[in-house]
């Protein structure tokens, strides 16, 4: 099995050398890059494109979210990990909109990282419970409660990253069915992305 290749940034050294430590001890994982700066892991991934981007959020210069933002447009399939000390909903939000995949808390333990990061090679995103209490704000229950079983079936398939082709494939409805129910989904959780949508749904397992 050929390992997942994965830039991680961060502008202090031991923090951006401890997450790259604890993702290289896992066989199916593999460092190819570390980066200081939001502008050289652009650079960087465009050079060595990777499957995977672990990124830190607070850096001098462009930053993470704008960085995330950038590498979204340019390399649309790529799994990017945002990494923070901060779980702020709006924070949150702002990454997720820019194209973060998934959203830690630097505090996280090494196999939830690995996870993640193997998660966003396949397009699924992860959170840190506490990233999920931001983004749902405590009222996941009872929003799920609003879906209707077609909306449930096709909620959870959207949480495994799945897009409106897969989940019409698996559910033998249409590409325009399906892309109706996802929008309804998105109006009854009250939320702006499928990510975050992924994040409510995966709260109630």
């Amino acid at each position: 099995m050929t390992a997942l290749r994965v830039v991680v940034v961060d502008d202090h050294d031991l923090l951006r050398e401890g997450v790259s430590t604890v993702i290289a001890s896992h066989p199916d994982l593999d460092v190819v890059g570390e980066a200081r700066t939001g502008e050289a892991a652009i650079d960087m991934v465009a050079e060595l494109g990777p499957d995977v981007v672990v990124m830190d959020i607070v850096m001098p210069g462009i930053g993470g979210i704008e960085a995330i933002r950038r590498l979204r447009a340019a390399h649309p399939t790529l799994g990017i990990v945002a990494l923070s000390s901060f779980s702020d909903g709006a924070q949150v939000r702002t990454a997720i909109d820019a194209g973060a995949t998934g959203y830690l808390i630097k505090s996280v333990d090494g196999e939830s990282l690995a996870r993640a990061v193997r998660n966003a090679a396949e397009g699924t995103a992860t959170f840190s419970p506490e990233i999920t209490l931001a983004l749902i704000g405590g009222e996941s229950s009872h929003q799920v409660s609003t879906l209707t079983a077609r909306e449930l079936d096709i909620a959870d398939l959207v949480a495994e990253g799945k897009t409106n082709a897969e989940i019409a494939e698996a559910l033998v409805l249409s590409v325009f069915t399906v892309k109706n129910h996802v929008s309804s989904i998105l109006m009854k959780l009250d939320v702006r992305t499928r990510t975050e949508a992924a994040a409510v749904i995966l709260s109630r397992n």
